[in-house]
């Protein structure tokens, strides 16, 4: 009897504790949000369109930046050929929608970077951020879907490609004389980074999607990171570009995900993306 009444506590606590942290992802988000607000506008750093590729071949200005985009297409239409007649499958149904903005985040991330590339400037970088941002909304919405599960898939990619579209015109309309706020737009990148791995581990995600959806969060903070050393990768090894290298690792991590999601069509009974809260 003691010992019951010794565990009693503990157990209760665990099971406060978990209630209490499925509301993480929405605090986080919170803070985020009155961090952002309080820093006040984030600008683009002066002298973001200096790439440090001025490669040419056959004629096409800043080659190496222009074609390493062609990985977003492969791996878009890869997804989208191996996925596209199995959303209604158990294993895919639940992120369906947002799966399927990702894919086409990715394919026209292909179009829009390889469009800003070539001549580099703020016009431009309107179709080169606007897929991102779309792609970013469609992960949220695809593993908030089979995790969560509290809204319909459908209508919360909806709302949040609106948003990815809304954050994107929000720093073009508030761009005069370069000061236009990135802050929405951040927001959109930073939350996939975040929220993702949270939400999987609170709602027991397979091991297998945590691990493979972990490994491309990694890979896509590395890609952030090789941007915004541009010109020193170049410097250090004379061949390839900081952002030639994101855009390397940003396909990397891509491709991980795709690959993920086409390994849950040939996985077992117990292969799932959604579970109960893990303790």
């Amino acid at each position: 009897m003691s010992s019951i009444a010794n565990n009693f506590p503990v157990a209760t606590l665990r099971c406060r504790l978990r209630r209490w942290a499925v509301h993480l992802p929405a605090l986080i988000t919170l803070l985020v949000v009155v961090a952002m607000l309080a820093h006040g506008v984030i600008v683009q750093p002066a002298g973001y369109h200096d790439f440090a590729d001025h490669s040419q071949l056959a004629g096409l200005p800043h080659a190496a930046d222009v074609l390493s985009n062609l990985g977003f297409a492969l791996v878009g239409l890869w997804g989208w050929g191996r996925l596209s007649a199995h959303w209604q499958h158990p294993r895919l149904r639940a992120g369906g929608a947002g799966y399927r903005l990702f894919l086409i985040g990715l394919m026209l991330t292909a179009v829009g970077s390889a469009y800003y590339h070539l001549a580099p400037d703020d016009l431009r970088l309107v179709w080169d951020r606007l897929p991102i941002a779309l792609a970013c909304a469609g992960l949220i919405a695809a593993v908030r879907g089979e995790t969560v599960a509290r809204f319909a898939v459908r209508s919360e990619a909806a709302l949040l490609a609106l948003f990815a579209v809304a954050s994107v015109g929000w720093w073009h309309f508030t761009n005069g004389e370069g000061a236009g706020d990135l802050r929405p737009y951040l927001l959109l990148q930073l939350l996939p980074i975040v929220l993702i791995p949270l939400w999987q581990w609170l709602y027991g995600s397979d091991r297998r999607d945590r691990l493979y959806f972990g490994a491309a969060l990694v890979m896509y903070v590395l890609a952030k990171a090789a941007e915004l050393h541009d010109h020193a990768f170049l410097a250090v090894n004379g061949l390839l570009t900081g952002h030639t290298l994101k855009h390397l690792l940003a396909t990397l991590a891509a491709g991980l995900i795709v690959a993920r999601l086409v390994q849950r069509l040939r996985g077992g009974v117990g292969d799932s993306p959604r579970g109960g809260i893990s303790s």
